[in-house]
């Protein structure tokens, strides 16, 4: 192959994946965006209500990235039978991946609605749990609808049609500015909740993004051949242990990463107000620059499984590799700004001095990370499409609970490796948990890939 020939051929596939990927990218940016302006708008109230909406968000959106890494399952398994031509099967995979959500939703809104153990066993300031938990029971709410919107979303991504889930996310952004004006504020008739507000206004747009995307998928005419609606259909328990057999996995791998971030938030909410503050801020802002990488792996999970289902080994390969590059050279980008623009950053959120000094210090360990966290989520969205998931589950396992969290631990709360630095060491932690990561990832991929090569063969 020339020279020429390769350049044009990634050239192909980056345009590809990108035309999948920036779509979600925008889409999950204004999802995670939500989380932003709850944070900047309970911030604006008072430092405990900024808080009380960081220990709640430290709890929910774990779960609900828990629950979003089993529904993935649909993405996986859509794409590859998308691949093959089976309109119809994806259509009885929808089905049966709806009744999983639903049942998902509500068995993990009853558990954040109880959630309030948690908070004590983590010696969690008790004037902060009140607000926190009034916060999480309004969020609990909306966890069925959620669920459900994001199978309807996980179907369309398989597609390749991305564009339904950015709009609907963008709506939801625009919805959720002003609930969350009227709820934390009081008008209209509504009390004035201040940071419980926030969990209010986010449970109605939950609502409101299930029912945008049924609209879109009812209705417009490229949904049709699959017949998602031309049946009733009962859950099927061949198809739910199929799916939950590949999700789970997807799940928690999703679900350890989160809750490390999470964990930490927990174990330093007994240092006060103003350094839970400060992680939240750094750990908020993170996060919506993890969705730029967390949505190319989501690709990567459509391009690698549609080449599958096609039998296409070779182009699966390239496509993932063509995937970790483009995450890599995101990660230059969003380190380089994170690192020269911390104060900035920081500044969106508060002016307190205190808070400050703590979030700016942390988003430089923020900017590290990006590298390692890149390589890291790629190549568990390729993973994902080559439905090799349990693997990468206790990889994923023992990268963030058994190197990350006790090497962070020691760092920040002990004196085992020197003065305990607090917030500092817990994220020196996650940088040497998502390195492991990354390295261990990387290699499962290529094993894979080359297994698929020469079974094809």
């Amino acid at each position: 192959m020339s020279t020429v020939s390769r350049y044009q051929r990634v050239t192909i596939e980056w345009r590809a994946l990108l035309k999948l990927a920036v779509p979600i990218i925008i889409g999950q940016l204004a999802n995670t965006a939500m989380g932003f302006v709850d944070t900047v708008m309970a911030g604006r109230v008072s430092p405990n209500d900024l808080a009380a909406v960081a220990l709640g968000n430290s709890i929910w959106v774990p779960i609900f990235l828990l629950m979003s890494g089993i529904l993935i399952a649909t993405t996986a398994k859509v794409s590859y039978a998308f691949g093959r031509g089976a309109e119809l099967e994806m259509g009885y995979l929808v089905r049966q991946a709806l009744w999983l959500g639903f049942a998902l939703g509500c068995g993990l809104g009853v558990l954040l609605w109880n959630a309030r153990p948690v908070m004590e066993m983590m010696g969690v300031d008790p004037i902060l749990i009140t607000p926190a938990m009034g916060y999480l029971q309004a969020v609990a709410c909306g966890f069925p609808a959620v669920a459900v919107y994001l199978v309807f979303r996980c179907y369309s991504d398989a597609l390749g049609l991305t564009r339904p889930s950015m709009v609907v996310g963008i709506l939801g952004l625009l919805l959720n500015i002003p609930l969350n004006y009227i709820f934390i504020n009081g008008h209209f008739g509504v009390p004035a909740m201040g940071g419980v507000g926030c969990g209010w206004a986010t449970g109605l747009v939950m609502v409101f993004m299930m029912l945008a995307m049924f609209v879109w998928i009812r209705w417009a005419p490229y949904y049709k051949s699959s017949q998602i609606f031309s049946r009733w259909q009962w859950p099927e328990w061949s198809a739910q242990k199929s799916l939950l057999a590949l999700g789970i996995p997807i799940g928690i791998s999703i679900f350890a990463e989160a809750s490390l971030f999470s964990v930490i938030a927990l174990l330093i909410g007994g240092l006060g107000a103003n350094v839970v503050a400060g992680h939240q801020i750094a750990l908020n802002f993170s996060g919506l620059v993890f969705m730029i990488p967390y949505s190319l792996a989501m690709a990567t999970t459509v391009r690698v499984g549609q080449a599958l289902g096609a039998n296409r080994p070779r182009d699966a390969r390239f496509s993932a590799g063509v995937a970790m590059a483009t995450g890599l050279i995101c990660a230059c980008i969003s380190a380089s700004f994170m690192f020269i623009f911390r104060d900035y950053i920081a500044r969106i959120y508060t002016l307190d001095a205190a808070v400050l000094a703590v979030a700016t210090s942390l988003i430089i360990y923020s900017a590290i990370f990006q590298f390692s966290d890149a390589i890291q989520v790629t190549a568990a969205g390729a993973l994902r499409g080559y439905q090799d998931t349990r693997i990468t589950m206790l990889i994923t396992l023992f990268s963030y609970w058994g190197v990350g969290l006790p090497i962070g631990y020691m760092l920040g709360l002990t004196e085992q490796l020197g003065l305990a630095q607090g917030p500092a060491g817990l994220w020196q932690g996650l940088i040497v948990g998502l390195s492991c990561a990354a390295l261990l990832l990387g290699l499962r991929l290529h094993k894979i890939a080359r297994k698929q090569i020469y079974a094809a063969d």
